[in-house]
Parts: structure tokens; sequence; C-alpha cells
């Protein structure tokens, strides 16, 4: 069973990545449409999967934050900087972040304390490739958070 809500998951993400788009135009419908210049393209498939298209899984974990929908799936981020000294890593998270943002501000950045530490994590990526692709681009436009820069697994955001 797990591993059909898995593959269900991907199913949404691949062919429906926003509930919006589903609703406006199906992918099926997109695919199978013809016009100049455009090949034919013919789907086989069980009318339950076009119906699954869009849906969330039952069991999907939804968060809201300032009127913002999330789904919350197992995913990548990268941590930038974690630091236990009280009187300074809180504001070097900030400012780390601060600098992040600066150059990569469709980057979601993460900065919390968990005692005794203080981490600044970046991004939501589903996979490990992703995350990595991200780390490199960090770590060669911050060298000097180059030795801190490390990807961890753990919950991501997906906006809906």
């Amino acid at each position: 069973m797990e591993r059909y809500r898995y593959h269900i998951l991907i199913l949404f993400f691949l062919c429906g990545s926003s509930i919006r788009l589903a609703a406006q135009s199906p992918i099926f419908d997109l695919l199978a449409s013809t016009g100049a210049g455009k090949g034919a393209v013919v789907i086989h498939q069980s009318a339950a999967i076009r119906q699954l298209v869009g849906m969330l899984p039952q069991d999907a974990k939804i968060e809201e934050e300032n009127g913002k929908r999330f789904l919350l799936v197992q995913g990548y981020r990268i941590q930038v900087f974690s630091g236990n000294n009280q009187r300074r890593s809180k504001d070097e998270a900030f400012d780390k972040e601060k600098q992040i943002n600066t150059l990569y501000p469709d980057l979601p950045t993460y900065v919390n304390y968990t005692a005794p530490f203080w981490r600044l994590r970046a991004g939501d990526f589903f996979s490990y490739e992703e995350a990595l692709t991200m780390k490199y681009r960090l770590s060669v436009d911050f060298p000097s958070f180059k030795n801190e820069i490390s990807i961890f697994k753990e919950e991501i955001r997906i906006p809906l």
C-alpha cells in the first residue's frame, strides 16, 4: 500500500503539479490536443488515473501559513549554518539568511533554534541531486560558507 501512495504522489507532481493547473486544463487534454505542426499523442489509461491527477492523497499533511497552503513531504534541505554560541549564532544565522535571500530571492530559507543550536537551512528539494546542485552553487557564490554547507533529509513544504 505504501508503494502505491508513493506512485500516486509522484503522479500528482508530474501530471498535475498544481491543483490550479489540474482544475483549469488537465495534462491529458493538453497532451492529446492537436494543431498545426504538432504531433499526435495517444494516451491509454484507466479512468481511475485521470481522476487521481491533481488530487492529494487522503493522508496528505497540509500546513497553512499566512493564508497560503503547503503540502508537507519528505525531501532535502541544505544546511548553511549551525552554531551554539548563544551570543553570536542567532545574529550569524539571520545575517547569512539575508545574504542568501539577496542572491537567491526565490530560495526559501529557514532559521530555527533547537537548544543549544541555531541553524539555517535552505530550499525545498524533492531529490538529493537538486539539493546537491544548489549546494554547489551556494559554495561557489559564498566561499566562506563552504565548510559548513551540507545536505539533510527532512520534511519539506510544497506550495499548493
